[in-house]
This record gives structure tokens, C-alpha cells and sequence, in this order.
């Protein structure tokens, strides 16, 4: 890991990493998204089977999971396994049921009353990455926000391994959330699936859940088609230490960020001059017959930051600026600190607060903005599978005392019937 000094190269460092999905790499991912979305929307199932094939290594027929085999895999899941889910399960549950808005309506001055409801969509889309890893706390965190909004039909698709089998954890989760329509599909493919609609795979109304480029690409291109949770790039940590942040604690949490994928990125902003140099070898030390250790030698080489400032204004400024998705304060006063946060997807205060607890069953959702995105957007909710109606009640009352104001308005724009829309109601003519 780099380390630096100097306020001014650790911003332009800092763009680099919040820039790390960009240039030659993505131009040519758009290109291959955009072929296999319309060869997905024209040629359905067949273009699905063809693209799994070549992409995962074997060819999905059938595409679904019957829910049978979901409950097998709970059933046959250990019981600590269990424990864990069903706490996780509780937790988020408990935390997105108080989250869910409520409808409003009240009556305006000339008596007209004015509402807004809240709506489930009717079928929701979770993707759930394969890959490097499975990941069912990635099943729970879509899911239960779904139901708790009310959704009555969720399809959950996540690309399988080379034999053709779907993680059994995954599954586990799937069956604990309440999902029985699962499909063993992924990439850009399983997107269009979900966007356009198959003969085996149902159109959706939004689609969530994190993924690779492609995933986030694909995304992009069907928003508009269908509604999206966001457009989640590879994962990142900031971490804002000083001089009572234990040095093992810094390391272990930086590594946790690093093993998601060799794009991901890890950043220690520090006053602690000693904690910045300590840190290298504490890194090399727990990366010592670490499982995923490639990965995260590979990520924190291309990806990862150390940044030595004069002060925590400085640090909060350079996180400010960088907005990461995830943001541990390991500082003497983190919640005092936590309150000159302007940007950021999930703050973890404290050092008992690593992010793992977050990720997994804290009860606040882990998709997150990544990428710089959290200066404009925050994490998947309840919101996210909710669509709001407005409902107007105008008395005649109302109409005749705002009559005026209306037609002015109209007129301003040029539009004529608008007005005389309301001249027809009240027998009047246009002058």
C-alpha cells in the first residue's frame, strides 16, 4: 500500500480509486452488455442458455430451482449455520420494519384534501452474485426489505458453479426469506432476464441487488425498463484512525474489505504517524496462509491507500470528497466525529463496530453506494421496492378559489385547454 503525505496527491489518489471501474475496460463491457441484452430481450430462454454456458461453464436447463430443493438445502444446512441466519434474519427484519413510510393526508385551505400513498411493486428482481464467493447475507438484505414493502412476488436469480449447482447456503437463505422462485443465472444475462422477461423467467418492476461490471452495466442500460436500486461498483473502506486505534484491529478490518475482490478498495487516513508506518507489516502477517490472500495482496497493491494527516479535519475532509461506501471511525470520539460526516453509504463507530457486523446482521442494509455515489444516493431500504401514488380531492369550493391562479398559469405556458378546463367547471368563458 502506498502511503502519503501530502493533502494535495492524496486527493488526486483518492479520484483514482473512485474512478477505478472507468476507461478502455468499460468501453468494451458496454459494448458486450448492450449484444447480450438485445440478444436476450429478442431470443428470451435461448439466448440466456447460450450466454450461461459460455460464460459459467454449463448450460442451465432447466433454469429454475424447484422450491423443493430450497428447502432441502435448509434442511440440510448445520445447525450453528442455521442460528446465525435466523439471528441476521431477525435483525434486519427488525430494522427495516421501522423504516417503512407512511401515507400522509390532510385537508388544504379551501377544503381540498391531498394525499400520497405508498405501493408495493408487484414483482421485485434480487440478483445475488456468484463467483469468487456466495453470498446469502446478500439474499437477506434484498429480500426482507421486499417483504416488509409488501412485494407478492419475488424471483431471485445467482449464477451457479461449473456443475450447475446454486450455493446451498444461498439456497438456505433464499427459502429462510420467503423466496421460491429462483433461477440459476447470472451477468448481464440473468439482468435482461429480469428486465425483459423470458419464456422461464418473469419481467420484473425493479431489480436490486450488487454485482461485477457487467451486472452494474446491464443495470444501467435497463433503468427506465424496469426500476434499479442502484449502480453498485466494487467494494471500498475508509478508515479514519488516530492514536487509540489498535494497529491489528486497523489491519484486519482493511483486509475484510480487500478479499471481496481485486477491485476493491482499502484506505487508511490516520493522524498516527506510527500507526501508518506499524501497519505494512501487520498486513503482511495476517495475510499468512490467508485463504483468499491473492486477492487481497492484489487489491491493496492496486487499490489501497494510506494517508497520513495533520489533523481529523483533514481526514474528514479527504472522506467527504471521496464519499466511501464504507466508513469506520476508529477514533477517541467517533460519534463526535461521525456528526462532520457529509458523505457516506454506512458510518461504524468505535472499535467495537467492525464492518463485518454490518454486513451480515447489524440490521441496517449492506447495499450500499460505492464509487462517489454516496454524495447523491444511500443504501437499498424499504423506499426501494415502494412506488408512491398521489391522490387529489378538489372540492368546488377549492377549484373557484384557485381558478385564477391555474388559468394565469396556463395561459403563462400557452397550453388553452388547461385553462378552459377549468373555465368549463365554473361556466365561464375565456376572456
Amino acid at each position: 500500500m502506498r502511503c502519503i503525505r501530502d493533502q494535495t496527491i492524496a486527493k488526486d489518489q483518492l479520484k483514482r480509486l473512485s474512478r477505478r471501474t472507468t476507461g478502455e475496460p468499460q468501453r468494451k463491457a458496454i459494448q458486450a452488455v448492450e449484444e447480450i441484452l438485445e440478444n436476450v430481450r429478442v431470443n428470451g430462454d435461448k439466448a440466456v442458455k447460450t450466454y450461461t454456458q459460455r460464460f459459467d461453464g454449463f448450460l442451465p436447463d432447466p433454469i429454475s430451482i424447484p422450491p423443493q430443493t430450497l428447502k432441502q438445502a435448509w434442511e440440510e444446512t448445520p445447525e450453528a449455520l442455521k442460528s446465525a441466519l435466523q439471528l441476521a434474519h431477525r435483525r434486519i427484519s427488525d430494522f427495516h420494519s421501522r423504516q417503512k413510510p407512511k401515507d400522509l393526508s390532510y385537508e388544504g385551505l379551501h377544503g381540498e384534501v391531498l394525499a400520497r400513498r405508498w405501493l408495493p411493486v408487484e414483482k421485485a428482481g434480487i440478483y445475488v452474485p456468484g463467483g469468487r464467493a456466495s453470498y446469502p447475507s446478500t439474499v437477506l438484505m434484498n429480500a426482507i426489505p421486499a417483504k416488509v414493502a409488501g412485494v407478492k412476488r419475488l424471483v431471485m436469480t445467482s449464477p451457479a458453479g461449473a456443475t450447475g449447482a446454486l450455493n446451498k447456503t444461498v439456497m438456505a437463505a433464499a427459502h429462510l426469506s420467503g423466496v421460491e422462485e429462483v433461477y440459476r443465472i447470472g451477468g448481464a444475462q440473468a439482468i435482461g432476464a429480469l428486465a425483459f422477461g423470458t419464456e422461464s423467467v418473469p419481467k420484473v418492476d425493479v431489480i436490486s441487488g450488487p454485482g461485477n461490471l457487467y451486472v452494474t452495466l446491464a443495470k444501467k442500460s435497463v433503468y427506465g425498463q424496469v426500476g434499479i436500486d442502484s449502480l453498485a461498483g466494487p467494494s471500498e473502506v475508509l478508515i479514519i484512525a488516530d492514536h487509540t486505534a489498535l494497529v491489528e484491529h486497523v489491519a484486519a478490518d482493511l483486509l475484510a474489505q480487500a478479499e471481496h475482490d481485486p477491485l476493491a478498495s482499502a484506505i487508511l487516513l490516520t493522524t498516527d504517524d506510527n500507526l501508518a508506518k506499524s501497519l505494512p507489516s501487520h498486513l503482511e502477517a495476517q495475510l499468512k496462509d490467508h485463504p483468499r490472500a491473492e486477492i487481497c495482496k492484489s487489491s491493496l497493491s492496486d487499490w489501497g491507500l494510506i494517508v497520513v494527516c495533520k489533523s481529523l479535519e483533514n481526514c474528514i475532509e479527504l472522506s467527504n470528497a471521496f464519499a466511501p461506501e464504507h466508513l469506520e471511525l476508529l477514533v477517541e470520539r467517533p460519534q463526535a466525529l461521525s456528526e462532520k460526516v457529509k458523505n457516506a453509504g454506512a458510518i461504524f463507530l468505535g472499535p467495537w463496530t467492525p464492518e463485518a457486523a454490518g454486513d451480515y446482521l447489524a440490521g441496517p442494509n449492506h447495499t450500499l453506494p460505492t464509487c462517489g455515489t454516496a454524495r447523491f444516493s444511500g443504501a437499498l431500504g424499504v423506499e426501494t421496492f415502494l412506488k408512491t401514488t398521489s391522490l387529489i380531492t378538489f372540492t368546488q369550493n377549492a377549484l373557484e378559489a384557485t381558478e385564477a391562479a391555474i388559468k394565469e398559469l396556463a395561459h403563462s405556458e400557452g397550453l388553452h385547454s388547461h385553462a378552459e378546463s377549468v373555465n368549463i367547471r365554473s361556466n365561464k368563458q375565456a376572456n
